[in-house]
């Protein structure tokens, strides 16, 4: 089955390609190849075999798959279900680290109230801070630290 997105970097830029050759390295359909002909696709001529050149190809690939990016600004986080970026609904967020630079930022679509997920550097999260709430993990105390001793400690207190 074919992608959605073909991947332009399956090509080699050196070589030339006929339809049927496209069609088997993205698992498209023929069909497929020459709506992107008709779309804009360049050939070397209109003669058959139509042949393609490899830089053609991944160019227009390229250009395909970029047209279609909608960057996401300060404070925003993309809703896949609305296919756009948002403002976290209600103003919140909740940060969740992942490892000790970056973490996932969660928040509520205002739209059709599905979860959104941004990944972010911590260094770079004030830009949220102005136009979202933020809740940040509180630190667990730990148990080694304790002054007191647990319940179930088996640990006997010394009486004076």
């Amino acid at each position: 089955m074919g992608r959605r997105h073909p991947n332009h970097r399956l090509v080699k830029i050196h070589r030339s390609y006929v339809v049927e050759e496209i069609a088997c390295l993205f698992g498209v359909h023929k069909n497929t190849v020459r709506e992107w002909i008709k779309a804009g696709l360049p050939t070397t001529d209109k003669r058959r075999p139509m042949l393609i050149l490899g830089h053609h190809l991944a160019e227009f690939l390229r250009c395909r798959r970029q047209k279609n990016k909608q960057p996401c600004r300060h404070g925003e986080i993309y809703c896949v279900r609305c296919r756009a970026p948002k403002l976290p609904g209600g103003g919140m967020a909740e940060y969740r680290p992942v490892t000790e630079t970056s973490g996932n930022l969660t928040a509520i679509c205002p739209d059709c109230n599905s979860i959104m997920n941004r990944r972010v550097n911590i260094a770079k999260l004030e830009q949220f801070f102005g136009k979202t709430d933020i809740a940040l993990p509180q630190a667990l105390r730990q148990v080694s630290k304790r002054i007191e001793s647990c319940v179930n400690s088996d640990f006997k207190q010394e009486t004076q």
